[in-house]
């Protein structure tokens, strides 16, 4: 658990410098690029190759093309559509898709899923029940796109990680997760990448460095290895927990003009949803996968 506490203290800052200093000013697709450039870097000079087999390898380069490459497509994106706080508390889904993801894995359907997701997009409409154009829906959606992909590398990563032997050094072998992230960034950046938004200031090429070292090559990888030594019902927790905390850093740095009653208001419906959908878990009887 010390793993994702000391992680989502780490990433609540990310979200306010993603959206001041790079959202806009520089190019995403470089900015995504770069982030896993120089986290891959971190990772790469202790990769040992022998430490997986090629299945192996593919398996959790995949889960670094969904989790880290996909997810920041979707996630630098948002920024275009949405304030920093909008994408902070759309991002509380991530526990549901966790869930029924799970499911999915086991076989299973689940509606009262569905219910409480329905009530998340009720409190996404308050936020801004005035002037939500298609505009702010595109934005939402882009979130969910970045949640999906996180939510399925978590738990990709947590069953890949039961199949490898407890000696194996992970710091050894999660160099694959970055390459197969890599393997996203680079393509995205040379069809959709805008050569002419490059950072052009040493504070922008800075927040990149911290984003990338930090925050993508230090923090994905102890959230994962913390994911993989908690029970789900913690891990959905923790999830939850960088909203609270992101919030609070950037309304307290940078957005203090902010709507608060209605963006109070909207995120406790979503808040709400997922106190639901927590109330419900403990109601379910056990199942046995």
């Amino acid at each position: 658990m010390g793993y994702l506490i000391g992680v989502t203290a780490l990433w609540a800052f990310s979200f306010s410098l993603i959206g001041v200093y790079l959202a806009g000013q520089v190019d995403s697709y470089f900015a995504v690029l770069t982030r896993i450039t120089l986290a891959a870097l971190v990772f790469l000079p202790f990769l040992k190759p022998a430490g997986l087999s090629v299945s192996q390898r593919l398996v959790l380069m995949g889960l670094g093309a969904v989790q880290l490459g996909l997810m920041y497509l979707f996630f630098y994106q948002s920024f275009l559509l949405l304030s920093v706080p909008e994408v902070l508390l759309f991002t509380v889904l991530t526990p549901v898709y966790v869930a029924l993801l799970d499911d999915a894995l086991f076989k299973r359907f689940t509606f009262f899923h569905l219910v409480t997701a329905a009530l998340a997009v009720l409190g996404a409409g308050v936020i801004r029940y005035q002037g939500v154009d298609s505009g702010y829906w595109t934005g939402f959606l882009v979130v969910q796109g970045a949640n999906l992909c996180f939510a399925l590398g978590q738990v990709g990563y947590r069953r890949f990680s039961v199949g490898l032997p407890e000696s194996l050094s992970r710091v050894s072998v999660f160099g694959w997760f970055y390459l197969g992230a890599l393997a996203v960034a680079v393509p995205a950046y040379l069809v959709l990448g805008d050569s002419a938004a490059l950072p052009v200031s040493g504070l922008q090429w800075g927040v990149l460095g911290w984003l990338g070292i930090v925050a993508s090559g230090l923090g994905y990888f102890l959230w994962n290895l913390g994911a993989t030594r908690v029970d789900a019902g913690s891990l959905a927790i923790m999830n939850n927990a960088l909203v609270p905390a992101g919030l609070l850093v950037n309304l307290w740095l940078w957005n203090r003009d902010a709507d608060l009653p209605r963006l109070a208001l909207g995120g406790a419906i979503i808040v709400g949803s997922l106190a639901l959908n927590a109330w419900w878990q403990r109601r379910r009887p056990v199942q046995i996968a």
